[in-house]
């Protein structure tokens, strides 16, 4: 069943025992796993939660099944997490849906799957699963998402704070949720006690989102120039940019996907960029990197920008530095691409 956003917070928020998987998928990868985390807080601090990701069910597909049926060694509720769910967890998930037994819920994060893929087919058919798109917010909704991060943290916006605090961040959730605690921590602010936030507030505090370095650094991985490339991401990863432009990288990368995907199919890069109504500043480089690339390299390519987003988000990240490495290595590989 295929559920909208609010209607899946709400099924998260109280769980039914009829629901053996919560599949969160598209784009937002920062707002599903803010939205996985309701989950736990339903089943309790004390909830045992299991984590698993794609690619270890696709080695080992009977696992998602058996943790779902197992009980918690010292009888407290459990619940399964799977990060980075792709089609090739349609056996582990076809295994789970069609067991005799399922006590624990899963929650799975799906970033990357087609919405005509056989995974969600599967779980939009079945009576045990529930699906939600999730997309990164754009203009009024992320404005409004802006609003309620920092109402959520005692914070009263001053007007047009919420729209500098989105161009700031590059609209991701996560990012605006650390400047919004960051702000919260410097105001004091609380739900209990809140405060108002003006610009000056963001000026003092607030980090500088350079839209211009972000996207240089974007094209000089695109384009496959690793001496210009690691130049311009330690300045990114200097500014407290790297979560925002690996997310705008991958961005770029699934666009060029699309297009690419039209020039294997026989039309010339110059008739996709105008179909696509690339801005003109960007049809040459666009079109080159459509000939440097192809459809399988650039699927490679974001997956590796979304593992080490993930990674940077993770407890004991080294930060900023696997952005770098990751950048680096991308554009040496464009770089060999010719």
């Amino acid at each position: 069943m295929n559920l909208k956003p609010a209607q899946m917070r709400a099924r998260l928020e109280r769980p039914d025992d009829t629901t053996r998987l919560y599949l969160l998928h598209g784009p937002d990868e920062s707002g599903a796993t803010e939205m996985a985390a309701l989950l736990q807080r339903a089943l309790g601090d004390a909830a045992e939660r299991v984590d698993m990701d794609g690619a270890s069910l696709k080695g080992d597909p009977g696992r998602l099944a058996d943790e779902a049926a197992s009980m918690s060694l010292f009888g407290d509720r459990r619940f399964i997490r799977v990060t980075a769910m792709g089609e090739e967890s349609l056996e582990a998930v076809t295994l789970l849906l069609n067991a005799e037994r399922a006590g624990n819920p899963v929650v799975a994060i799906a970033p990357t799957i087609r919405k005509t893929g056989k995974l969600l087919k599967l779980v939009d058919a079945a009576p045990g699963a529930v699906a939600c798109a999730l997309y990164v917010p754009e203009g009024a909704d992320a404005t409004r998402l802006a609003g309620q991060i920092a109402r959520d943290h005692g914070l009263r916006l001053a007007g047009g704070v919420a729209d500098r605090l989105v161009a700031t961040t590059g609209g991701d959730r996560a990012v605006m949720t650390r400047e919004v605690e960051k702000i919260a921590l410097y105001l004091d602010a609380a739900p209990e006690r809140p405060a108002d936030c003006g610009v000056e507030v963001l000026d003092a505090i607030g980090a500088v989102l350079d839209e211009s370095a972000m996207g240089a650094a974007i094209e000089t991985v695109v384009g496959g120039n690793p001496a210009r490339a690691g130049a311009e991401l330690a300045s990114i990863a200097a500014d407290n940019m790297a979560v925002p432009t690996l997310r705008q990288l991958a961005k770029r990368l699934i666009a060029l996907a699309d297009m690419r995907r039209e020039v294997e199919s026989g039309d010339s890069a110059a008739v996709v960029v105008k179909r696509h109504r690339v801005f003109w500043k960007e049809e040459q480089a666009t079109m080159q990197a459509l000939q440097r690339w192809n459809g399988a390299q650039l699927a490679r390519a974001v997956d590796r920008v979304r593992a080490a987003e993930r990674a940077m988000m993770a407890p004991g990240s080294p930060g900023a530095i696997l952005a770098e490495v990751e950048g680096l290595a991308i554009a040496r590989a464009a770089q060999r691409m010719g």
